[in-house]
């Protein structure tokens, strides 16, 4: 969290949006975890129920970013306490987008249930990934709530795993489709999923680099991975 201020009534505005920011990553580690649930034992009922909290976390994400606009033109902060402001409009950004992922997830594997075809391919790197994912985004918003760098550059890291997998998965559907084409329509329903799955990581790994952003100010998105982690444990 935040370091102290001397006016009370701006750590009263920055606690009430930061625990908005928690609430809303809650929501949104719920609607990954439900997606996956929905894809591994094909529970359209968590389906339906991911497709309705959609709506909600539209709506805190709009109420975030307006509360951010009005404590800037209000206190018209500087330094790390912009960038922290920054970074949550940014964060709710990713966190929404995380949860779009999730609705994708779920609206493909409705319609692989509905289609009958739902043990033909073997979806192992799909399993790992979004087990991986799940991890990364709980573990980017612990590292936003600490402000912790050090394992912020960790999720970054990870990221790299979860690519990987999807890569490992793309070759495998080429081969089920080469082989089969009657795999051809469910093959590329999962390729929506997995390509979900890996977005969901990346979205995590948006929100760790934005804690070191917030600690260090230096923008991290486009450095080398050994230059980011160097960043993220200097004093």
């Amino acid at each position: 969290m935040p370091d102290k201020h001397l006016s009370s009534r701006f750590d009263a505005d920055l606690n009430l949006i930061l625990s908005k920011v928690f609430e809303m990553g809650g929501i949104v580690e719920s609607q990954v975890v439900n997606a996956l649930q929905a894809l591994y034992h094909f529970d359209l009922d968590l389906v339906g129920r991911i497709l309705v909290d959609e709506r909600r976390l539209n709506a805190m994400e709009a109420e975030v970013d307006e509360e951010c606009i009005n404590i800037i033109a209000r206190r018209q902060p500087a330094a790390r306490d912009l960038r922290l402001l920054m970074s949550i409009s940014k964060t709710v950004t990713n966190l929404e987008r995380a949860g779009d992922e999730a609705r994708k997830i779920a609206k493909r594997t409705r319609r692989i249930a509905e289609d009958g075809k739902v043990r033909t391919i073997d979806v192992a790197e799909v399993t790992l990934s979004g087990e991986m994912a799940i991890t990364m985004l709980r573990r980017a918003l612990d590292a936003f709530a600490r402000l912790d760098t050090v394992a912020a550059a960790q999720v970054v890291r990870d990221d790299g795993t979860i690519d990987d997998q999807f890569r490992a998965f793309v070759r495998k559907l080429v081969s089920y489709m080469n082989e089969d084409p009657r795999t051809i329509s469910i093959g590329l329903d999962y390729l929506f999923i997995a390509k979900a799955i890996e977005r969901i990581g990346d979205h995590a790994t948006n929100i760790a680099e934005l804690v070191i952003y917030i600690v260090k100010g230096t923008d991290v998105r486009h450095i080398p991975l050994e230059q980011l982690e160097r960043e993220a444990r200097s004093e």
